[in-house]
């Protein structure tokens, strides 16, 4: 393990570091098969946690198991979708504008994080970025103040989404997963330290609008290139744990 944030940051004024997290960890069978795929044969270094859903347990297993893989909590509040062209909510687990109601079902899902996992997240972020809007935005940054963990969008680690492949409207967009792409993306990080979202998976019992994507992102993130990509850009793999 590294030395804290403050010190990794200013280890040399020159070095890219570069954490891989896979979300929606533990929302399916064959997401999780893909995600542990891509960190055991791939790039990928820390994943965030979905408790509510079934194979949450067998997620947390492999946590526990492999205690070197940072795992955060991935607060699920809710899904859209979009279908033809159209944006509808899919399931909605508390209102979001409601800050009791938000403060309430992180606190819960924050717990059964630690009854799964046996411990803390590493870090936290929210299912299809609802916490960038308030009340949910302040409710997840007073939580990781408390945890003493990093809140994505929020803090020194910048965020790069644009491994991606739809468009904003739910459109195909295979070229955003493509290898030439994220070859782009890790070219272009800043020195410091960067978190690259993805959304690695198998197909086979996912019934979502992102779902033959996950394949092609596991493909890339397994593809040799790409350590070999970062090698020669001198971008060094760390986790949520090396800026504890």
């Amino acid at each position: 393990m590294l030395s804290p944030l403050s010190t990794m940051e200013t280890h040399d004024g020159t070095t890219r570091y570069l954490i891989v997290n896979a979300d929606d960890f533990g929302q399916t069978d064959s997401i999780n098969r893909g995600i542990i795929q891509a960190i055991e044969n791939g790039v990928v270094t820390s994943a965030s946690l979905m408790v509510r859903f079934q194979a949450a347990e067998a997620a947390a297993a492999y946590a526990r198991e492999h205690p070197r893989v940072s795992v955060g909590l991935h607060v699920d509040l809710g899904e859209w979708t979009c279908r033809d062209g159209h944006w509808s909510l899919l399931y909605s687990v508390v209102a979001e504008n409601d800050a009791a109601a938000v403060a309430d079902e992180v606190s819960r899902q924050l717990a059964a994080f630690r009854q799964h996992v046996g411990r803390d997240p590493t870090h936290l972020d929210s299912h299809q970025h609802v916490h960038r809007c308030e009340p949910i935005r302040s409710i997840l940054i007073d939580t990781g103040r408390l945890l003493g963990v990093p809140v994505r969008h929020f803090g020194p680690i910048r965020y790069r989404g644009d491994f991606y492949g739809q468009t904003h409207n739910g459109e195909p967009y295979p070229e955003g997963v493509a290898l030439e792409h994220l070859s782009r993306v890790l070219s272009t990080l800043p020195v410091g330290i960067t978190e690259l979202g993805c959304h690695p998976g198998l197909s086979d019992d996912i019934d979502a609008m992102y779902k033959a994507e996950r394949l092609q992102e596991l493909n890339v993130l397994c593809d040799p290139l790409v350590r070999g990509f970062l090698q020669l850009e001198g971008i060094e793999l760390r986790s949520f744990h090396d800026v504890a």
